[in-house]
């Protein structure tokens, strides 16, 4: 599923920016509507391949899951490369609660992350919290996401 996504945020870039579609993206996205036009499938999700089991997680919020699990991953082995994963996700805890009280409260409007972030803690914060993925997490389904690396 997660490919598909990427072929849609691709051709819905070139189609911003007016570049022509590669070969591939095209014939993927022809066929795509190809099987929902002709009622091969009961949706356009279904045709593009973004579906889900039933009961499951909507790819739009399995995306942002991934997101968010990958930035904090990322933030906890930059803070605590050498910690025990509960002390990784104790650490993480108390950065996302701070940044959730303070920094967040303004960089929620913003659309892109201040130039000042990059390469600090708060630049993986930010991505987490961007990511739609609800955020902060407590420890314990902390522990859960850095254990799953």
């Amino acid at each position: 599923m997660l490919p598909n996504i990427r072929n849609l945020r691709e051709i819905s870039r070139r189609c911003q920016t007016g570049q022509p579609l590669d070969p591939d993206l095209a014939s993927w996205l022809g066929t795509s509507l190809e099987k929902f036009l002709e009622q091969r499938c009961h949706s356009v999700d279904e045709a593009l391949g973004l579906r889900f089991a039933q009961g499951g997680v909507p790819w739009w919020r399995e995306e942002a899951i991934r997101l968010r699990d990958d930035a904090l991953r990322a933030l906890a082995a930059r803070i605590a490369p050498d910690g025990s994963t509960a002390a990784k996700a104790k650490s993480v805890y108390r950065l996302a609660l701070r940044y959730a009280a303070s920094a967040w409260r303004f960089d929620r409007e913003r659309d892109a992350m201040p130039a000042t972030y990059h390469g600090t803690a708060n630049e993986l914060l930010w991505r987490a919290f961007k990511s739609g993925a609800v955020m902060p997490l407590g420890e314990r389904q902390l522990r859960t996401v850095l254990a799953g690396t």
